[in-house]
């Protein structure tokens, strides 16, 4: 008799647990934590000007103080001192922040540039939730040396960094405190018309004293970010319509290219295209584009890849980024069934658009269309991506996703590769203390020929407090499951994955806390039987200067389910059914962050595939020249001992970056990758100016070579412009 997923006790267990916690969703409180934890915010008394001086129109603002600790411990008022006020008139939203100094000594940053390391950054950041829903939102803010920070906010406390809109900041430092000024454009945020009370709070990094405080007090185990535990924004007068909202986003490209190895000529490039953001209403937002071009995003990071799946490279393109939470974090990270990097790499995207944003506090909707070209180089036709998704909140802070994709070769009618589609259906459960969190997914695919194991069940359940965290994953992914447009790297399978952390918190000695971590992750295939596991025994210790230790036992059982080269080079892979045990040793430091040189060092010792063994070794060092200089070098080795016909082989990764700010709107940055596993060396050089609020001119050079002997097998630069413009 056959055992099919449906009677998996993991399932039956899980199922349980989710329905048990939907139970507490419904009979939960929906009062926010901090409700009392109020600012109220009042019209300007006179024009504001963005230089960093409190000047006398911030005087009759009200402030915000009293700021409280969150790391190293929450059980008391912060040691450094920090007064927040805000105002507003019928254009911008104003923000002020003032943060003393506690003894002397330097401000520590990394750089000028944008979007920086949160722990290894003196800053000040805030988090605006307009709807007040705790589920999503916006940030803000800067380091103490100027640069600018800011993402979306999206599953009650994540930023996403790619993110970026027109808004302008000043920092001043005088030597007993540095000042945080801004504004904010009703036009670059998102908000309900008529809405009088919005989510906020404030957050404080201090490396100095090691301190992260928020205004809104914050349990340690969760980010300041976190929307569960904001206060309100109170508005005097309800906040202005942002009026007519419309953004043209223009550009212009040239480039030159050559391909060495196939000996072919030089190649020109001259294009032309842009975007358009049009807001229909203040909180819901119609993105266009015509014949987009992405040149100016960064270089993919290289891993050496000893894995027998896919990896994932996130994405970086700015035209899929606002409320992409929406689109991209629907399912789990192994399975997406829409992931945007399959749109556009391969094919020419001739035009696009995107509805995305709030219909009011609890409906959020995603409506997307792109046609891309047929392209004769990746044997791949023209192609239509439609995608709808809607998300409806419930209870304090969950919420039910459902989503619809659609992918058809419009210029093509190979069989088997006419349409792809995916219908699915999830439940995102949160409480409003945020200690229970859990997730139900349901998706079925469409695909010509294929019937019967075609969809996906999974689900979670977390309990996260300061001392215990638990949690349990399970997954069936069909072997007929298909995401055309998607991420799912593995299927044909359950998953169960069990997770439990006991921490300990010294009252007094250089150890800030400690525990025990024991995670697993077991594959079953479609009747139940084992194919691989991977089970994590660690000793983690935090240091009260915020350096980490880590010690591991790791256990590994694979049985191949498809041949694999166990050195991912070529070579002859191990057939189906080899089986494979061995146990490893790792141990990693990460050193404190407010230190001008950093580092990480891990090595890891242990079996390999074949009874063999493999060393790995991984190093990252940074220095920096503050504010203007920050070089880090990323790299790695490994070492694989195997039987013949693999033999003896060693790989390395070595990736340094360099990053030069001239200042907080000119970059530079020099980034080289040299990859022993695939044999390759990339170079990519790049010079960023921002000339104006999110306009920018780009200069960017990248090639790839051989290492040895040294050949040059592709080079190309790339000169860019953008310019916004509001309508």
């Amino acid at each position: 008799m056959n055992l099919t997923f449906t009677f998996s006790p993991g399932k039956i267990l899980l199922t349980l647990l989710s329905f048990c916690l939907l139970a507490y969703g419904v009979s939960a409180q929906t009062q926010k934590k901090n409700a009392a934890f109020q600012y109220h915010i009042r019209r300007a008394a006179g024009p504001i000007v963005i230089d960093g001086i409190m000047d006398d129109a911030w005087l009759k603002a009200d402030s915000a103080s009293n700021f409280y600790m969150v790391i190293p411990m929450d059980t008391s008022k912060a040691s450094v001192h920090t007064e927040v006020r805000m105002t507003f008139d019928n254009n911008n939203l104003y923000i002020i922040a003032t943060c003393y100094n506690k003894g002397e000594g330097q401000y520590m940053v990394e750089s000028l540039k944008r979007d920086f390391n949160f722990v290894k950054n003196d800053n000040f950041i805030f988090f605006l939730d307009p709807f007040d829903a705790r589920t999503d939102g916006f940030s803000f803010g800067a380091n103490a040396a100027g640069a600018q920070w800011d993402g979306t906010m999206y599953e009650g406390g994540k930023v996403d960094l790619s993110w970026d809109n027109k808004w302008t900041s000043v920092v001043k430092n005088y030597p007993d405190r540095w000042i945080f000024e801004a504004a904010i454009p009703f036009k670059t945020i998102r908000y309900k018309k008529g809405v009088g009370v919005w989510g906020i709070n404030f957050s404080r990094n201090d490396l100095k004293t090691t301190e992260k405080s928020s205004w809104a007090p914050v349990p340690r185990q969760f980010p300041t970010a976190s929307l569960a535990y904001t206060g309100s924004l109170v508005w005097d007068e309800l906040p202005p319509d942002a009026g007519t909202n419309i953004s043209l986003i223009p550009y212009a490209l040239s480039g030159i290219s050559k391909d060495y190895q196939d000996k072919t000529g030089t190649a020109w490039k001259k294009e032309i295209g842009g975007d358009a953001k049009i807001g229909l209403t203040s909180s819901l937002n119609l993105d266009l584009t015509v014949n987009p071009d992405f040149s100016q995003v960064d270089v993919d990071q290289q891993v050496v890849n000893l894995n027998r799946y896919e990896l994932f490279f996130p994405e970086k393109r700015q035209f899929f980024l606002e409320n992409g939470d929406l689109f991209a974090n629907f399912g789990y990270a192994d399975i997406r069934p829409f992931f945007s990097r399959r749109i556009g790499l391969n094919a020419p995207i001739q035009f696009g658009t995107r509805l995305t944003g709030k219909i009011d506090k609890d409906w959020r909707v995603g409506l997307m269309d792109i046609q891309t070209g047929a392209s004769e180089a990746a044997a791949s036709p023209a192609e239509n991506f439609g995608v709808l998704t809607l998300q409806r909140r419930v209870f304090a802070r969950s919420n039910i996703g459902f989503m619809i994709i659609n992918k058809d070769a419009t210029g093509s009618t190979t069989p088997g590769n006419q349409y792809n589609r995916n219908v699915g259906m999830e439940f995102n459960l949160a409480s409003s203390n945020n200690l229970l969190t859990g997730k139900l997914l349901g998706i079925k695919s469409f695909s010509p020929g294929l019937k019967g194991h075609d969809f996906v069940a999974a689900g979670h359940l977390q309990y996260l407090s300061k001392y215990w965290t638990a949690y349990l994953q399970e997954e069936y992914v069909g072997k007929n499951y298909t995401a055309g447009v998607g991420y799912v790297p593995r299927t044909g399978y359950n998953k169960i994955s069990p997770l439990l952390l006991r921490n300990f918190f010294p009252k007094s000695g250089d150890i800030l806390s400690h525990g025990v971590q024991l995670t697993s992750n077991y594959f079953f295939d479609e009747r139940f039987k084992r194919t691989d596991n991977e089970s994590t025994l660690a000793y983690i210790i935090t240091m009260r200067n915020r350096s980490v230790f880590t010690l591991s036992g790791i256990n590994d059982y694979i049985k191949l389910l498809v041949p694999f080269d166990p050195t991912n080079t070529g070579k002859t892979p191990l057939p189906i059914g080899t089986e494979n045990h061995w146990n490893t040793v790792d141990a990693q430091f990460v050193s404190k962050p407010q230190a001008l040189f950093t580092y990480l060092a891990e090595a890891a010792y242990g079996g390999y595939y074949q009874n063999g063994h493999k060393t790995s070794i991984i190093g990252q060092l940074g220095y920096r020249f503050q504010p203007y200089v920050n070089i880090a070098i990323n790299s790695s080795y490994n070492d694989l001992k195997l039987p013949q016909p693999y033999g003896n082989t060693s790989f390395w990764l070595i990736g340094p970056r360099t990053d030069v700010t001239v200042s907080n709107t000119l970059y530079f940055t020099t980034y080289i990758q040299y990859n022993g596993q695939v044999k390759n060396i990339n170079t990519n050089i790049r010079m960023q100016w921002r000339y104006k609020p999110a306009s920018d001119f780009f200069i960017v050079y990248g090639d790839n070579s051989i290492p040895s002997p040294y050949t040059v097998k592709n080079r190309q630069l790339v000169i860019k412009w953008t310019y916004w413009c509001n309508i």
